[in-house]
């Protein structure tokens, strides 16, 4: 192979890419007419202080032209996946005078791709840039052109412009194009002195954004005055603060002059060394900060510094190229300066690589005898290490101080799980005394210890709870569906009926003392007819948004975590089962575990004076365990067979399906046509089979995200009927709802309902307004009672004063003085009855009374509405 045109050079990651064309040649040593594109990834040894090829690519571009050539190379961002890569404008030119473009990106692996291709029947001569897309942008005839990988359509901007001095990314724009072009005066002179500066040059700034077509004003960057002698820009910052591009950058001119500008303004200037600068570009260096590198059209650089003003700092000459990286690895940028060598056909031979300050590396030096110099960095590495040794023991410590605090809080969370535990299974919970010295050395105090006259004792709830007769629970039961476990717990009609806000915990045995034994769980209540002919499921109500009680309502858990509250006694029929539905995943983490199933309810019972009077209980349920292997053999799965035209399972599979839907009821009204296409609809479209337990109720077999659905369609009338489906997802239900509006006539409505019928709620919501006035008058009552007892009156006969002859006191002057002295005392006493006081704990009991019933009052109001 050999070389056919002159290399190309590109820093990327540290590396120095030099590509090249070539032609390949035969066996017999004749010249293939293909040519190739290849590539070689060089890496700076420190070892060596040489470069060194790492790795190498060929890309066989299978055409034979009259010429090919590469045009340029530059570092741009793909926009499919954001990442920069090297990218590479190659033009051939055919026999025929079409020139056509490639542009190639480059991968990690050496795979060169094809990104898009295009014609012209013009050469690009002049400012040919290669930005983010990838795209290409040139000038030619004075206009500006453009092509992006998005579009391979040649674009025309619609500005005529005479160069090109910057192309780049400009924040909340996009890719900018900062160009000059011949002077457009305005009508309206919103600039006295930029309309001036154009005026007198002739000539003008201008932004342009390519995405958007938007104009930028020229004056954001430079003064007009500046158009006519700028040869080069290159933007060092940009930022938009209240709506205002704020733009700092260096550009170099004509007059060999290097300026500094900010907000549009000239800050600074330095005088160059050389004529006929080209470009500039900058390097972020650890010692020197920010440096600009000019190239000059001779061949020669050199560095201005930015400190108290620009001053050159380093010159070079008969140089090749100057690349921009972090060549070796210090995490700041370094000057890798490509010198031309004649007499050596590797131009990696002969370079320089500096950042003006401790890292100077440079070919033919023999770095053996450097002794200072390594001195001086082994004892800046010393020092940094130890710098970095104390601060990493800083973190250990605040990493230690963390986990000893996170370690006191889990103790304190299991020691009270514990004695939760010993407090449900009637177990006396005694802490440790070597516990009790630990927690005052850790300054922790005891909650359940402290605690003086509670105002509703655990221990008597717990006593409450072991008076519940065993047959009250039929039957304890498990099921996995999916990635949820459900327990459920079959209650008798009689227990039943007596309970109100019912739910179920579940409490990991004692061998997981390593985790919380407390699982986080949803509950439902499901009621199965004897007959089996209807089912419903009792869900959480969210709370109304009118109103939001802040007291510790015994009910308040129930709308806040998913609990179910029983409906009121009337309503209340049929065998009811309490379920619980929590992950899975979580539990299996253990193989193995056994829970704890405790039922939480309220009471109710009547007073003698005919008022209900309710008390919380707890009651032990059994124990579960589930394991893996039970799991893998399928022992807990639900079980759903075909049986003829049937479903068949047991109770429990059902309940189980129902604890993981999501229930949704709808009003189906048609006022022109009957709905008999519902039916069809269930049958035919969604494959639904009734159970042989509940012919109501009929389960979707369809494959897709519908199966497993559970519809409940009931007829009021040919006209008007309710649908209720029971899904696992909303993805499910918007489908059944898409695929049942294709079947109804035109006119038909759907309205979601909120639970529970019109008739129903109006029955209940009398008997809540009923039981919130019983309440409010049975507190005034007992809180009277107890203030009349705890009076003390002065009058001890408990006789009025006017007992006794009024004549007869009044004819002394005692009798007056014994009169006057009944009387006030009389008065103070009627003072008294009429500012009557309760202490806290009463107060407390009668409005967390009074809350509830209106709590429960505004729940059905909001259900109604």
């Amino acid at each position: 192979m050999f070389l056919g045109e002159e290399e190309q050079f590109l820093s990327y990651n540290g590396e120095v890419l030099i590509f090249h064309l070539s032609k390949a040649k035969h066996l017999d040593g004749t010249a293939d007419k293909t040519t190739n594109l290849c590539v070689r990834r060089m890496a700076f040894d420190r070892d060596t202080k040489l470069f060194v090829q790492k790795s190498s690519g060929v890309f066989n571009m299978h055409i034979s032209h009259l010429k090919t050539e590469i045009i340029c190379c530059s570092c741009t961002t793909d926009s499919r996946t954001g990442i920069v890569l090297p990218c590479i404008l190659i033009k051939t030119i055919k026999r025929t005078g079409v020139v056509k473009y490639l542009i190639l990106l480059l991968h990690s692996s050496n795979q060169f791709e094809k990104s898009f291709h295009f014609k012209l029947d013009y050469e690009m001569k002049e400012d040919i840039r290669l930005f983010t897309g990838p795209s290409v942008l040139w000038r030619h005839a004075n206009k500006l052109f453009y092509i992006s990988s998005n579009t391979c359509t040649v674009l025309s901007a619609p500005v005529q412009l005479s160069s090109v001095v910057w192309t780049g990314e400009i924040e909340d724009e996009g890719t900018v194009v900062l160009g000059i072009r011949t002077a457009c005066l305005p009508e309206i002179e919103d600039d006295e002195f930029s309309t001036s500066d154009r005026a007198i040059w002739g000539s003008e700034f201008f932004g342009y954004v390519v995405e958007t077509q938007k104009m930028l004003r020229g004056t954001c960057f430079m003064p007009h005055a500046y158009s006519t002698v700028v040869s080069s820009v290159c933007v060092c910052k940009n930022e938009t603060l209240k709506k205002q591009l704020r733009i700092s950058l260096v550009a170099v001119t004509y007059k060999n002059q290097l300026i500094w500008f900010q907000d549009g303004l000239p800050k600074g200037v330095c005088e160059l060394p050389y004529e006929k600068p080209c470009s500039v570009k900058t390097a972020v260096t650890s010692s020197n900060g920010l440096l600009f590198i000019v190239s000059f059209a001779s061949g020669n650089t050199c560095v201005v510094q930015r400190r108290d003003s620009l001053q050159v700092a380093s010159k070079w000459q008969q140089v090749k190229s100057v690349l921009v990286d972090d060549f070796i690895g210090s995490g700041n940028e370094q000057l890798l300066l490509l010198f031309k060598d004649d007499s050596n056909r590797d131009v990696l031979s002969t370079f320089k690589i500096t950042d003006l300050g401790g890292v100077n590396y440079a070919s033919g030096i023999n770095y053996k005898h450097d002794v200072p110099t390594a001195e001086g960095l082994q004892e800046n590495g010393l020092l940094t290490v130890q710098a970095l040794e104390t601060r990493l023991q800083a973190g250990c410590t605040s990493v230690r101080e963390l986990q000893q605090h996170l370690e006191l809080k889990k103790k304190v969370i299991l020691e009270s799980c514990r004695a939760l535990i010993d407090l449900v299974e009637e177990r006396t919970h005694i802490l440790p005394t070597a516990k009790k010295v630990k927690c005052k050395r850790e300054g922790l105090v005891t909650l359940w210890d402290d605690v003086e006259n509670p105002p509703h004792s655990l221990t008597k709830e717990t006593s409450s709870a072991s008076k519940v007769p065993d047959h009250f629970i039929e039957k304890l039961w498990q099921r996995v569906v999916g990635d949820s476990l459900v327990v459920g717990v079959k209650l008798t009609e009689s227990f039943y009926l007596s309970l109100t806000d019912v739910s179920l915990s579940l409490v990991m045995d004692r061998d997981f003392s390593s985790a919380s034994p407390i699982i986080k769980c949803q509950n439902k209540i499901i009621k199965l007819n004897e007959a089996f002919s209807a089912l419903s499921v009792s869900s959480c109500q969210n709370e109304p948004p009118p109103k939001k009680m802040k007291l510790d309502l015994p009910g308040k858990n129930d709308l806040k975590k998913g609990f179910a509250k029983g409906g009121p006694r009337a309503q209340l029929d049929g065998a009811k089962t309490v379920v619980a539905v929590t992950s899975l995943s979580p539990l299996l983490a253990f193989h193995r575990v056994c829970c704890i199933v405790l039922l939480h309810a309220k009471e109710q019972s009547r007073r003698n004076d005919g008022l209900q009077e309710s008390k919380k209980i707890t009651v032990l349920c059994g124990k579960i365990s589930l394991s893996l292997e039970d799991i893998s053999h399928g022992k807990y799965s639900v079980k759903m067979l075909r049986d003829n035209s049937y479903f068949t399972g047991s109770l429990e599979d059902i309940c189980a399906v129902l604890a993981i839907s999501v229930r949704f009821s709808f009003q189906v009204v048609s006022s022109n046509c009957t709905l008999t296409p519902v039916n069809s609809w269930l049958l035919g479209d969604m494959e639904c089979t009734p159970f042989k337990e509940c012919h109501d109720n009929i389960f979707c077999h369809k494959a897709g995200n519908v199966y497993g659905t559970v519809f409940n369609w009931t007829l009021k009338n040919p006209f008007e009927g309710i649908l209720t489906l029971f899904c696992r997802n909303l993805t499910a239900l918007f489908q059944c709802l898409h695929s049942l509006t294709r079947v109804l006539p035109p006119r038909c409505d759907i309205r979601l309902l909120r639970s529970g019928s019109k008739g129903v709620l109006t029955e209940q919501l009398a008997l809540a307004l009923e039981k919130e006035i019983l309440t409010s008058r049975s507190s005034f009552f007992s809180k009277e009672s107890k203030a009349e007892n705890g009076l003390a009156w002065g009058n001890g006969s408990g006789k009025d004063i006017s007992d006794a002859p009024v004549a007869s006191l009044l004819d002394s002057e005692e009798g007056v003085q014994q009169f006057r002295k009944k009387l006030q005392d009389e008065w103070e006493e009627c003072l008294r009855s009429m500012n009557q006081t309760m202490n806290g704990a009463l107060y407390q009991e009668v409005a967390l009374k009074v809350a509830e019933a209106q709590l429960h009052s505004d729940m059905i109001v909001w259900r109604l509405s």
